[in-house]
């Protein structure tokens, strides 16, 4: 089973201030590029999620914590983890890592509750899910994961 999984981003210009350093709600979607990864590698597939199932995974509350700041065209990764996953959410874990000396810069994590496109929580039939797999059973309808 997949412990985590790591994304590599190289910061871009974009990102920073004048002085060259990240502006802060930059991490938040670093920490998105890492849990969408995540979860390809667990051969999870959004897209049918939505469209097939009408299943969102919508988030509920976000963390973040800066220990250190990241600059322009600095090479980072993203090492993201499922820390919890219950019937109707996941919770995500996050540490985004400077690469050329693998200096920790942030730490955080996400909950994310499984809805509809009404915005209603998804109720799950059973609250069993597949051994081969950490994700509660609303997110293994038609195909999404593995079985």
């Amino acid at each position: 089973m997949l412990n985590h999984h790591d994304a590599t981003i190289r910061v871009r210009y974009a990102e920073t201030d004048q002085m060259g350093v990240v502006y802060h709600s930059n991490y938040l979607i670093w920490f998105e590029v890492g849990r969408v990864e995540l979860m390809r590698a667990l051969g999870f597939d959004y897209k049918l999620m939505e469209l097939e199932d009408d299943t969102f995974i919508v988030v509920a509350d976000v963390h973040c914590r800066y220990h250190h700041p990241a600059h322009y065209d600095e090479l980072l990764t993203v090492r993201t983890s499922i820390l919890e996953a219950k019937n109707r959410t996941l919770k995500f874990g996050y540490e985004l890592l400077r690469q050329s000396d693998n200096k920790l810069l942030a730490t955080g994590h996400t909950i994310h509750v499984a809805c509809n496109r009404a915005g209603q929580v998804n109720i799950s039939p059973k609250n069993t899910k597949p051994r081969s797999s950490p994700l509660p059973r609303p997110f293994h309808n038609r195909g999404c994961l593995p079985a």
